[in-house]
């Protein structure tokens, strides 16, 4: 960093000018001017933002005894930016009393929405984990849902959600100041008390320490520190979970020595990618907010430290756990799911809402159809291709918990896909498959690499996971700060639309879902044999390493193709195999035909509501799967 920082003072007039600038500034010098207002002002709040979010994140990780907590992963952060986008729209006049009080009640909203999820599993650390996933997407849903319908007012939040140093005075300087003072005294008042949370839960009661108290003061602190960070800078990735991790790896065990140097070490990771962006930035023609970089470079690393975390302790969610007893005549109740498909997609068809109301389809306006049709087949297809590919993850990691949305192959492929769309020449659509069937495989080939040696621990894969959603929400934050024309249509596809979506496309893509979803009725026996582990397929005649490499490349190309028609926000991979399971579809070809029917009619639904519940407005039929089935999935995570 001090080199850095010397070569950015030499390229900006020498380290004296510098100096001078910083104390006493000529008012006759734009340099000095520059110096003075903006670059070293910038400076100082990366070197405040990066030491207080590392702070909290050692904090999170203390009161959860968890080495994966930290503002991104429990939701802080996605909750501070969304409660600044409603204030923005409903309220404007509660910025008025400070935006780091709006952005603190967000993430205190969000923490505690996290807290309340795990809290009848003691704050386990897959539940905690897995928790805070679930609202990130959730809250994120929400936030592309305000964005979608407000792009023009919110514009402007968009480079600041990414994570903007760029400052035009020391505004955010005196504002963040007196706010770290606390937070670091807050922090040093608890630091004994909390070093008792090193021992168990036991042990800490017969000391006569009140747990429930000191955790939630704990993460008060923490939730204080990053709120009002994110009112100033944005969200910033990976600081606060990378930070703590690095130096405890270096040797830090104690919790006093965790908070000092982690610190420092959160201080000097920002300053220095800021640096380094501004020292590169002038080669590009956009502008690349300094979170986004973070992200893009912090994912990297954190897939590096995954193997090398101690995750002692956790389990992974038993199968028994999410599902039901058997169904007697799983064929009827597929019959009985199929009626009620061809119910939701005739509804879907024929009604609908106009200027004068509710009415159905006659013979005088049928030719409505000729758009209906298209996204009733593209939403039915998505459904398909999402729920078996959650299926065939599910088994094959025999883990109840996976699904693209989670593991984040949805977001490797969405990153090759608007990779695509932004480099190539005039993509076709076929193009734009393969580009993202590849960005799908690719996702899946790190996620075997990193988490072979582990046995697929189901905390290692969702971590991945949380990696390779970071990397995505970095590329996709440089494409809609850029200010590109097409940031428009993109939102809308990342909500999950199927407005673009043309008879010609509906029916190629139809057909292949059907295709797919067929293709994987061979390997039925193997996904039967799968979830009994590693050594029990072997001895029972499958091939395991060729079972896992077609049946990775399956989920691929299922993923690609629904992911192009619907992006990557949806719960359907996650909910369908979890729905199929409780109704009683428990044998793998079963489970297919029963997740399927499940993911078909949950789009169909989907996308028929979002053309109704707010007409004449739309909503995307994945932005509506995402927030009807995250909220199910959070109420049955409450129940685990």
């Amino acid at each position: 960093m001090l080199a850095l920082l010397w070569a950015a003072l030499q390229a900006q007039g020498g380290v004296g000018l510098g100096l001078k600038a910083l104390w006493a500034p000529s008012l006759q010098n734009v340099d000095e001017l520059l110096l003075h207002y903006a670059w070293w002002p910038r400076l100082v709040v990366a070197l405040m933002g990066g030491g207080g979010l590392a702070l909290a994140g050692v904090l999170m990780q203390q009161v959860l005894r968890n080495p994966l907590a930290s503002p991104t992963t429990l939701g802080v952060a996605a909750g501070a930016n969304l409660a600044l986008m409603m204030a923005t729209l409903l309220a404007p006049g509660l910025l008025a009393l400070g935006r780091e009080w709006v952005a603190l009640a967000g993430g205190s909203l969000a923490v505690g929405l996290v807290f309340a999820l795990s809290w009848r599993k003691g704050l386990a650390p897959i539940v905690v984990v897995l928790a805070g996933l679930v609202v990130n997407l959730y809250l994120g849903a929400l936030a592309t849902a305000f964005l979608l319908f407000n792009h023009e007012a919110l514009s402007g939040l968009l480079i600041w959600g990414a994570g903007s140093l760029a400052q035009n005075g020391w505004d955010g300087f005196t504002t963040l100041w007196p706010k770290l003072v606390i937070g670091v005294a807050a922090a040093g008042l608890l630091l004994r008390p909390l070093a008792v949370l090193e021992l168990d839960d036991a042990s800490a009661k017969s000391l006569g320490v009140s747990l429930k108290y000191l955790r939630f003061a704990g993460l008060g602190v923490a939730v204080f520190i990053t709120g009002s960070i994110v009112s100033v800078v944005g969200i910033i990735g990976f600081i606060g979970l990378a930070a703590p991790n690095i130096v405890r790896m270096a040797g830090a065990r104690r919790l006093g020595a965790r908070l000092l140097w982690g610190t420092l070490l959160g201080a000097v990771l920002l300053a220095t990618t800021d640096l380094l962006l501004q020292r590169f930035t002038g080669m590009l023609a956009m502008l690349i907010p300094t979170g986004a970089v973070t992200g893009a470079l912090g994912a990297p690393l954190l897939m590096w430290l995954i193997p090398r975390l101690n995750l002692h302790g956790t389990r992974a969610p038993q199968p028994s756990g999410v599902q039901g007893r058997r169904h007697p005549a799983p064929q009827r109740l597929a019959l009985r799911l199929g009626a009620a498909l061809l119910l939701a997609a005739g509804v879907g068809l024929l009604l609908g809402q106009g200027m004068d109301g509710w009415y159905w389809l006659s013979s005088g306006n049928w030719s409505v159809t000729e758009w209906r049709m298209p996204r009733v087949v593209a939403a039915a297809a998505s459904g398909l291709m999402l729920a078996v590919a959650g299926t065939l993850l599910q088994r094959l990691s025999a883990n109840p918990m996976a699904s693209p949305e989670v593991l984040g192959v949805s977001g490797g492929c969405a990153i090759a896909l608007l990779l695509g769309i932004f480099l190539l020449p005039s993509p076709s659509s076929p193009m734009l498959v393969g580009v993202g069937t590849l960005g799908a495989f690719a996702t899946l080939l790190v996620l075997v690499v990193i988490n072979r040696r582990s046995g697929f621990a189901p905390e290692r894969l969702l971590l991945t996971g949380v990696a390779v959603g970071a990397l995505f929400d970095a590329v996709r934050s440089v494409v809609l700060a850029g200010g590109d024309p097409r940031g428009q249509q993109i939102i809308a596809w990342l909500a999950g639309s199927t407005y673009f979506v043309d008879v010609t496309s509906a029916l190629v893509v139809g057909g292949l879902a059907v295709a797919l979803a067929l293709g994987t009725l061979p390997f039925t026996r193997w996904l039967d044999v799968l979830p009994l582990g590693a050594a029990t397929s072997r001895a029972l005649g499958v091939p395991l390493n060729r079972a896992r490499l077609v049946l990775l490349i399956l989920v691929a190309l299922l993923t690609a193709c629904a992911t192009l028609v619907v992006g990557p926000l949806s719960f359907v991979g996650l909910l369908a195999p979890h729905m199929a399971r409780l109704l009683g579809f428990s044998r793998a070809r079963e489970h297919l035909l029963g997740a399927a029917l499940v993911g078909m009619l949950l789009m169909v639904l989907a996308d028929w509501a979002g053309r109704q519940i707010i007409f004449p407005y739309e909503m995307p039929a994945g932005l509506v799967a995402s927030l009807l089935g995250g909220a199910y999935f959070m109420w049955g995570l409450r129940r685990l």
